[in-house]
């Protein structure tokens, strides 16, 4: 009987914990999970922008595209950034809603609801956005930058 207990509530754990929506494919900030895995290596004209801090690049990828950002000139994994372009306030609901560098190099705002946000840690500047600009993974090893998720 004890066996038979015992079971019954394991098949219910088991059964509980794999409850879980399987097709889930947004993020908490109503964004699209999209691959993301591009290397740009030091040594080509794509990299010129990057070269000093403050420079920038957008890149295909994502779901609406990357922005790459240059933070600072240590040659390691710190000194870059990457976000995706689609705006966490209005995400997988308007892919049209894009977040473009502004002149000033140290800011991005999206063209259709406006959220402005920090190039530096893809924090808001102003809303009406709640969550910061989706950021990807980035390593760099001094020759090969590399953006994954």
């Amino acid at each position: 009987m004890k066996k038979l207990l015992f079971l019954f509530i394991l098949s219910n754990i088991i059964f509980a914990s794999c409850d879980k929506d399987k097709n889930n494919t947004t993020t908490n900030n109503n964004q699209a999970n999209a691959v993301v895995n591009i290397y740009i290596y030091k040594n080509t004209p794509e990299f010129f922008n990057l070269q000093i801090p403050g420079g920038w690049m957008y890149k295909q990828g994502g779901n609406c595209g990357v922005i790459i950002y240059r933070i600072d000139q240590n040659e390691n994994n710190d000194d870059f950034v990457a976000y995706e372009r689609n705006c966490p306030f209005e995400g997988v609901a308007n892919l049209n809603a894009v977040v473009n560098v502004n002149t000033d190099n140290i800011s991005a705002e999206d063209t259709i609801c406006g959220s402005k946000f920090y190039l530096t840690n893809g924090g808001i500047i102003n809303g009406p956005a709640a969550n910061p600009l989706r950021q990807y993974n980035v390593t760099y090893d001094g020759n090969v930058l590399h953006i994954f998720n």
